[in-house]
């Protein structure tokens, strides 16, 4: 009787459909090692725990990637169907950070053998449409601030007015900005846009007026210039 073959350690199956897969042959080398290193983890849990596998970014540089071309990659993996992030991380002090939590669509989840994987790639069906979606994922980045305005907007904002010098009790003088409001139109919508308030600005050269602002904004002023002592003493 002919003996089957057998592995002589651990090893991860893909199918040949999945090789051959759009998806797959667009993956760029970083986010081959990114599936790699979850498939590494994955052994390292007895073939259990998909979906909630932990994998660093120091786990993903250790295993050949680039520390800057880690996020593109995973991002990349995700967007072709090959990868979940099932929870996100966090970065912070040791007691705080965690890793991302991974599962790979292409094996079977927690506890079950007996449910087929999800195989997200195969919602890929052309070249053209791999290369699009890993190109705009790679791409992008998580926005942190709002956006500039639109450039095609129809304003009829009036400039705000040029600084308008007045006396003061000193007979210095001081100068305020005064603020503008405009109609702005987007679309079929009307927008009223005001300016941020401008506070007026005034020169204060009376020695009592300017002893009492040192004393009241910064009382070690005078300690530390002695010039300052001879506005409080006037």
């Amino acid at each position: 009787m002919r003996k089957r073959n057998q592995i002589s350690g651990q090893f991860s199956a893909k199918l040949i459909e999945m090789l051959e897969s759009p998806a797959w042959r667009t993956l760029s080398l970083s986010a081959r090692r990114i599936i790699e290193r979850i498939e590494i983890e994955l052994a390292n849990h007895g073939g259990n725990d998909n979906g909630r596998l932990p994998v660093t970014y120091q786990d993903f540089v250790d295993h050949g990637i680039h520390l800057a071309a880690v996020a593109p990659a995973i991002r990349e993996a995700e967007a072709l169907g090959f990868i979940r992030i099932t929870e996100r991380g966090r970065g912070g002090n040791a007691e705080f950070r965690s890793p991302n939590l991974f599962l790979l669509t292409f094996a079977y989840g927690r506890g079950s053998r007996s449910k087929e994987p999800v195989h997200d790639w195969r919602r890929i069906k052309t070249m053209s449409d791999a290369q699009a979606f890993a190109s705009v994922a790679r791409r992008a980045k998580k926005i942190r601030r709002a956006p500039p305005p639109p450039r095609d907007i129809d304003s009829t904002a009036g400039k705000r007015s040029d600084p308008v010098l007045s006396e003061t009790g000193s007979g210095k003088l001081g100068f305020s900005l005064s603020e503008t409001s405009s109609e702005t139109t987007v679309g079929n919508q009307q927008w009223k846009m005001k300016s941020w308030a401008t506070p007026q600005v005034i020169e204060v050269t009376e020695p009592e007026g300017r002893a009492r602002i040192l004393a009241f904004w910064r009382p070690e002023c005078v300690r530390r210039h002695p010039q300052e002592r001879k506005f409080q003493n006037d």
